[in-house]
């Protein structure tokens, strides 16, 4: 460990030091980490006799169905029996959750269609928030690229929707994914499981716990592995591209010196090593149109203009139009090699009448990555990553009352620091040159000539550091004025301040006294070297009144206000009509959110069926988002904005029922409508440009990553075998509609609508001992996972396209 990661863990250990290591006696709380510890594992398979689903969104332990306001739990065992593995297929189980990922780093969550815009590169802009807070035990994340990690050992996961901020950790305006892994337990536990499938898939998981010191010292281990080929083929090296290879580790030590007092200390490193990752040839934005009907032929898209475009003089074509083929030919270096890890420390201490709780925790993810961004086999760019290594540091204290009072309260501070340090590297090619910067008539004459190795090893390369720094101040009251009647308010401060500087140098390529042909380079790739800094401080909240009609009904409606501070642009700025970055761009305004919803909470016939819908409307300014800048005449960039109004609105319903003993099923529907309201001065979409066009007006535009309808629905159906086990059925689905693919609302990156289907058929003996068949995408169907503008200007589409058919065998053993 470096000198300053031990610096960093010193400073977790000591903030815990602040609550006493031993305490009175005193009347025990309903601890929610206690009363994980103290429950029994629950087995995969098992028939769902028991509806109750308590989580800790709340920060108390409690029933889901008595909480008002809209959250989706997925417990651990469904999570085993579906055979999700990650949080990618996490969203094929809640309809409100959208992952897009087109490498691990560039991984975005949005909710209701809100979050960070997914686009290519939306979280490679070190200087963007999430807008959907990412918590493993109640420690946030600030890199979505960390939530690329295999579930292993995993208690539950909360998907809450709506701005969060008032109970716990960081503000985010869009919702938060609340995982709780597996706790230490005072009991001997042991659980093992090794599954095979398609593509030569293998993934061992493990995990033991138990006591190490009596009932004072407990201890937890966990494991996961994953080794997977790659599903698309590179037709020029041979090798499969797009492939698997995570292992992680997890251990965890739980002290309970007393009733009342204990501290959890954990520490986790995950890494990432794979052929990974690229995209295949999607659509290219080169279809001619009459230039009053939206559809205008732009000239800089040259380079896949059919029989008149550069590729075809280059005697190039893709490997394959089709992207379902799965096949690419880029030429340079790809890769993945990346790690992340952290220590938290988690103390709870009950005074009796409230439980005070810290949680402190460093976290470190480094990143590298070697990419082919011209996607094609010919030489354009050679060589593109941005190494990057990010550190953070949070502290939550809390105080949270106990019991079911007339009067119950949340209260507490945050505070967050993080720093990201990242060298973006870019070299072009011998074949840049005429294919980026050479114009074309249309008519299918030659580029103009310039010189060939004008760009031949022309590249950027250079530093960039940001740092944030947020402080908070929270609370949440509930009041009982009569029975049955519950007010709530919460409010919460937050301060925040951002800095970052950008300095980046051009190196290479054909030296020359010629203007011109200069000026044609530094319209590819220019350095940048400028600071910025951003100042915010907003007050926050949420107001909600609920009403439990009988036992099993709640009713219930909420206002809330929510912000995200500030961004800084860490990937660069767009270029003005000079030709110089745009200084004004460097920093966009805070996002602020207003959302309504009223919902009702259903628990009918004897508990046998639970059924809740809510609907909501949510309003936007400032939306932060990605855009790309498509006024250049040479390399599209792409830079973040803010958009001025963005609406959505929409309605939400999910039921479970215990059919009978044996047989459950649940179903899930989600309707969303979110626009631009207000986007007078919108970069245009590739088909409405005509060479350097100006903006356009995109008010109307549908939200991006958005389906307007979502399904999802599953049945487990368990039957017992005599006195020796029992056999087991499960399947889910998840249907969305179509969708677009980029802010832009272009007609190129639509993607379709698509059904998915897993399933998993077993026998599960009264040992302990698991055998099962899965499937994901059982029924095969070709789909696309997200799509990316080419940054080269070429018009070339990209897109991830799903994975095939998978198939497997997983035994597993739980004791």
């Amino acid at each position: 460990m470096r000198g300053h990661d031990f610096t960093r863990l010193s400073a977790v250990l000591l903030a815990t030091t602040c609550l006493p290591m031993m305490a009175n006696a005193q009347t025990s709380a309903a601890n929610p980490e206690q009363a994980r510890t103290e429950g029994r594992v629950a087995q995969p398979s098992e028939p769902d006799t028991s509806m109750e689903v308590i989580v800790t969104a709340r920060r108390r332990a409690e029933n889901a169905q008595k909480i008002p306001g809209s959250l989706s739990v997925v417990s651990g065992a469904l999570l085993d029996r579906s055979y999700t593995v990650n949080t990618q297929q996490l969203a094929q189980l809640v309809p409100a959750l959208n992952y897009s990922s087109a490498n691990p780093r560039n991984t975005a969550f949005t909710i209701r269609g809100l979050g960070s815009s997914v686009v290519a590169v939306s979280q490679a802009n070190d200087g963007l928030e999430p807008g959907v807070g990412y918590y493993v035990d109640q420690v946030y994340h600030a890199r979505p690229a960390t939530a690329a990690f295999d579930f292993s050992d995993i208690e539950q996961v909360e998907v809450l929707r709506g701005p969060q901020g008032t109970l716990f950790g960081k503000n985010s305006t869009a919702g938060a994914i609340n995982i709780t892994t597996r706790a230490p337990t005072f009991t001997t536990q042991g659980e093992a499981e090794i599954s095979y499938a398609s593509y030569n898939f293998v993934q061992v998981k493990g995990a033991v716990s138990g006591p190490i010191i009596g009932d004072t010292l407990a201890g937890r281990v966990s494991v996961v592995s994953t080794r997977r080929d790659g599903v698309i083929d590179n037709v020029v090296t041979g090798r499969d591209q797009n492939t698997i290879g995570n292992q992680a580790i997890r251990g965890q030590l739980l002290f309970r010196p007393s009733e009342v007092f204990q501290v959890k200390v954990s520490a986790d490193f995950t890494n990432f090593q794979s052929n990974c990752c690229t995209q295949v040839y999607y659509n290219v934005a080169t279809r001619p149109g009459s230039g009053t009907d939206g559809r205008l032929f732009r000239t800089a898209t040259r380079q896949f203009g059919g029989p008149t475009g550069l590729a075809a003089q280059f005697n190039y074509a893709p490997p394959s139009t089709n992207p379902y083929d799965r096949k690419t030919d880029i030429d340079a270096a790809l890769g993945v090699d990346t790690n992340e890890g952290g220590v938290g420390v988690i103390a709870d201490w009950n005074l009796g009448a409230a439980t005070l709780t810290s949680v402190s925790a460093w976290r470190f993810w480094n990143w590298d990555a070697d990419n082919d961004r011209d996607y094609t086999g010919i030489p354009i760019q050679t060589e593109q990553h941005i190494p990057a290594r990010q550190d953070q540091y949070s502290q939550e204290l809390r105080l949270a009352s106990n019991g079911d009072h007339k009067l119950s309260y949340v209260g507490g501070l945050y505070f967050f620091r993080q720093r990201v340090i990242g060298r973006p590297i870019s070299i072009y090619g011998p074949a840049a040159a005429r294919y980026l910067i050479g114009t074309s008539t249309g008519t299918g004459a030659a580029a103009t000539a310039v010189p060939s190795n004008l760009l031949d090893g022309y590249g950027t390369d250079g530093r960039t550091d940001f740092r944030s720094d947020s402080y908070a101040a929270f609370g949440e009251v509930n009041w009982k004025p009569v029975d049955r009647l519950t007010l709530t308010g919460g409010l919460r401060y937050t301060y925040e301040e951002k800095e970052g500087t950008y300095d980046t140098f051009t190196f290479g390529g054909l030296q020359t006294t010629n203007a011109a042909l200069n000026a044609a380079k530094l319209s590819i790739l220019r350095g940048q070297n400028y600071a910025a800094s951003d100042k915010d401080g907003a007050l926050t909240g949420r107001a909600n009144i609920a009403y439990q009609a009988t036992d099993g009904i709640l009713a219930y409606a909420s206002y809330a206000r929510g912000e995200k501070s500030g961004g800084i642009n860490m990937s660069g700025l767009p270029l003005n009509d000079q030709n110089q970055p745009a200084i004004g761009t460097a920093v966009v305004r805070p996002e602020k959110n207003t959302a309504y919803e009223i919902g009702l909470k259903t628990q009918l016939f004897d508990n046998r069926l639970i059924f809740n819908v809510d609907g909501y409307y949510t309003r936007v300014t400032d939306f932060q988002a990605n855009v790309t800048d498509t006024r250049a005449a040479a390399a599209l960039r792409t830079y973040l904005a803010n958009i001025p109004k963005v609406t959505v609105r929409g309605f939400e319903a999910d039921a479970t029922a215990l059919v009978t003993r044996n047989l459950s099923l649940r179903g899930s529907v989600a309707y969303a409508d979110g626009k631009f309201n207000s986007y007078p001065a919108a970069p245009c979409p590739i088909e409405r440009i005509f060479n350097t066009a100006a903006f356009c007006d995109l008010s109307g535009q549908r939200l991006s990553s958005l389906p307007r309808w979502s399904y999802t629905l599953g049945a487990d159906y368990n039957q017992p075998i005599t006195d020796i086990g029992s056999g087991f059925v499960h399947v889910d689905s998840n249907t969305r509609t179509r969708q677009f693919g980029d802010p832009s609302g272009s007609a190129f990156t639509v993607i379709q609508g698509y059904t998915i289907v897993n399933g998993s058929i077993g026998f599960r003996s009264k040992q302990g001992w698991e055998l099962a068949v899965f499937s994901r995408n059982l029924l095969n169907k070709d789909y696309i996972q997200n799509v990316t503008i080419q940054a080269g200007n070429s018009g070339l589409i990209l897109a991830t396209p799903s994975d095939p058919r998978t198939i497997g065998l997983t035994f597993r053993i739980k004791q």
